[in-house]
Formats: C-alpha cells, sequence, structure tokens
C-alpha cells in the first residue's frame, strides 16, 4: 500500500511540474511553447480526413441520410411575381385588379416567418457541414469505416481522460489564484500601485482559464482596442467570451449578483476592481443602472465597461439587435467581434438546454476553443427614428404587380 501511494505521489508532483513550468508560467507572462499550434494544426489534418472519408462513404452507400434541412419548414424560393401570378391563373383574366384571394400569397409568407423565423433559429446548436468527431455537433453522425470509429475512440479517450483532468486543474488553479488575489489586493489603499497590481491579477489568471480551454485567441486591430472611460460592446455566445476578451486587456464588468462559487467570485474581485454589480431589485430599475454606469465612465481612470448588449447567447452564427440602453450612457463605444471555430467545438451556451456545470463540462470536453476578435474602430453614437422603408418596398413591389396587368387590354366582348 505504501508502494502505491509514493507511486501516486510521484505521479501527482510530475503532473503539477508539467502543469506549473510548461503552462502556467508561460502562460502569466502571454507566452507560448508553440504546443497548442502544433496540437490545432494536427487536429485540422485529423478532421480533414475524416470529412474526405465521410464524403467518399456517403457516396458509396446508397442509403446514406441526406443532410438535415437548417429550418423546420421548407420554404420556397420564388418571389412574389412568381407566386402571385400562380394565384392569378386560375381567376378570369379580366381580374386584374386587387381581389381577396392575393392576400394568401401574405398570410403564407407570414406564417412561415412565425414558424420558422431567423430569430428563433440563432437559439439552436450550429450544424456543421461535415463531422468534427464530436457526436453531438453534428446530427447525421453515422458509421462509415472502422478506420474512423477508431479514430473516434481515440478522440474520447484523449478529451476525457487527458484533457479533461488537465483542464480542471487549470481552471482550479485559475479560480483559486483570482479569488485570493483580488482579495489580498483588496486590503491596499486606493493608489496606482492598488490599480496596477488589480489588472495584473486579472489578466494573470484569466489567461491560465484560458489555457484550461485549450483556448486560441487571435486579435485583429489592437489599435482599436477599449480604453479607459468608454464602453465595450460585444456580440455574446457564452459567459466564456468574458475570459476570451480579459486575455488582452482588463474590464469592468456588469451584471446581476448571484450566490454560490460565482458570487463569491464576484465578491472578491470587486475589492480590488470597479466592477459593477446591481442586487436584482436595482436591475430592474433602469435609471438606477444608468447612473451607476454613467458615474463609472465618469472616472477617465477606470477600466472601459464590459457589456453584451444583445441580452443573451446566440449560437455564433448571427448577431441579434442590440438593447438600445447600452448606448444611452454616452461617452465612446468600442464595438468588437467575437467569432469562435465552430470546427474544434460547440461554444454556444443554450441555458434552456444546459445549466452552467453541464455546460462547462461540454467545453471542456472539446478539443479546444479557436476564436477570431476583431477591434471595430471606435464611434459615438446618436440615436435617430428608424425610417419604415421595408413595408414601403413590399407596397411598392405589389402596386407595380397590379399596374402592370392592368396595362394589358382586355380582350373585346361580342
Amino acid at each position: 500500500m505504501e508502494d502505491m501511494w509514493s507511486v501516486a505521489g510521484v505521479i501527482f508532483k510530475l503532473w503539477m511540474f508539467m502543469v506549473v513550468f510548461f503552462i502556467m508560467l508561460p502562460a502569466m507572462f502571454g507566452l507560448s511553447l508553440g504546443v497548442t499550434g502544433v496540437y490545432n494544426l494536427i487536429l485540422v489534418k485529423i478532421l480533414e480526413w475524416a470529412t474526405v472519408r465521410i464524403q467518399r462513404g456517403q457516396q458509396e452507400r446508397l442509403n446514406a441520410p441526406v443532410p438535415l434541412l437548417t429550418g423546420i419548414i421548407e420554404r420556397a424560393e420564388s418571389s412574389m411575381e412568381e407566386e402571385m401570378g400562380e394565384l392569378r391563373r386560375s381567376r378570369p383574366f379580366a381580374a386584374k385588379e386587387f381581389v381577396l384571394s392575393d392576400v394568401m400569397y401574405f398570410y403564407k409568407k407570414g406564417v412561415e416567418s412565425i414558424v420558422d423565423d431567423q430569430v428563433t433559429q440563432r437559439f439552436s446548436s450550429e450544424e456543421l457541414v461535415s463531422w468534427n468527431l464530436l457526436t453531438r455537433t453534428n446530427q447525421n453522425f453515422h458509421y462509415i469505416s472502422l478506420r474512423l470509429t477508431i479514430i473516434w475512440g481515440l478522440g474520447v479517450f484523449v478529451r476525457y481522460c487527458i484533457l479533461l483532468p488537465l483542464r480542471i486543474t487549470l481552471a482550479i488553479i485559475g479560480l483559486s489564484w483570482l479569488v485570493i488575489g483580488t482579495t489580498l489586493v483588496g486590503f491596499l489603499p486606493e493608489s496606482s500601485a492598488k490599480n496596477w497590481l488589480s489588472e495584473l491579477v486579472h489578466l494573470t489568471c484569466y489567461r491560465i482559464c484560458a489555457r484550461g480551454l485549450s483556448a486560441t485567441i487571435h486579435y485583429h486591430n489592437k489599435e482599436n482596442r477599449p480604453q479607459k472611460g468608454g464602453i465595450c460592446v460585444a456580440n455574446h455566445t457564452t459567459p466564456i467570451d468574458v475570459v476570451i476578451l480579459a486575455n488582452d486587456g482588463c474590464y469592468a464588468m456588469v451584471g446581476q449578483i448571484h450566490e454560490g462559487l460565482l458570487g463569491v467570485i464576484q465578491r472578491s474581485i470587486v475589492r480590488s476592481c470597479p466592477h459593477v454589480w446591481f442586487e436584482r431589485s436595482e436591475m430592474k430599475d433602469r435609471h438606477a443602472v444608468t447612473s451607476r454606469l454613467r458615474d463609472h465612465i465618469k472616472a477617465k481612470t477606470k477600466l472601459p465597461i464590459l457589456i453584451f448588449p444583445e441580452g443573451t447567447c446566440v449560437n455564433n452564427t448571427s448577431v441579434m439587435m442590440f438593447k438600445k440602453g447600452s448606448f444611452e450612457i454616452g461617452g465612446t463605444i468600442y464595438p468588437v467581434a467575437i467569432k469562435y471555430d465552430p470546427r474544434f467545438g460547440d461554444a454556444f451556451w443554450n441555458s434552456s438546454k444546459y445549466n452552467m456545470v453541464s455546460y462547462l463540462l461540454r467545453t471542456m470536453t472539446s478539443w479546444a476553443i479557436v476564436v477570431n476578435v476583431w477591434y471595430l474602430p471606435p464611434m459615438r453614437l446618436k440615436r435617430g427614428k428608424v425610417k419604415d422603408s421595408f413595408k414601403e418596398v413590399q407596397q411598392k413591389m405589389y402596386s407595380s404587380i397590379i399596374v402592370q396587368q392592368n396595362s394589358f387590354s382586355l380582350p373585346e366582348t361580342s
């Protein structure tokens, strides 16, 4: 028994040595040993081979399943003129003016929009064109060849037996350091040194957490990075968005106060950094929230506020309409676009289907997190009335159909 414990101790020491010296220390200084890049390159080659093998297998099998439609219903691709012409063929030639049956075209389009609107589709996981060896991200997965199944089995072993323990270790270390470090910094008096230490602790811990997700982040147009006293607005796919952005700079978070582990983290980091947390009752008071945010951006020495104006997570394919409250505060707006590579895993958090623990488990057992971040030019927005142009276009199209048909001469009756 003692020999087993000694062997376990040696393995644990070796494991921690590798984690600290080959992952944590480079991450703390923003360095990379190139291991993640090689890992992603090998993974891309394997996925490309798997895609070719699947395509070949589908061609060889006559009963291969047809790819699923991206929507709930199949929409007609014909234009208004074509569909309106089909409706009018059943009527006498003299009926060249508006008739009640014309309403059926608009009724059909309205029902299609209700049943399968583009907004609803943005809250379901993106369906991949090809399989990425993660069965949960492709509903059309089926047996193709023995070699492909063996590769999938090896992938399950690597993700659950090697990557998952490593990622959990890094996540625990990163979050622990974040709580301890920010708590200690919080005891210091207000000064520039305290602010510098706070930013250093946040940046270091978020970088360790990012390594715990095997995250590869590509930042573009760094000259447009959000500055202090501004507001950073970004599209929202996952709670990990915060970790992704905080790897390249510190932000003041905005959100509701929570209980449990998340509440402990919130209370610790607010000691050293002026994050803006609200009680549930305050979140309903729009004026109180706006007032606190305005007070924050007035101090040009405070970190930029990070806001996700969509108000919910969207599935990495589109951007929903931003809520206007984020732009009523004033100040300079720094737009940021975040796009995850779906080949390495589905980063979208469907909160109606998975709780936070289940989502993090799925993320940590994916291949990796590969993401591109674009910093867009800063701007100051001016509010204006939205033009009602879409309805006018539809009215003009329908009017042109009636006018065009009325231009034909009617046959004379004897």
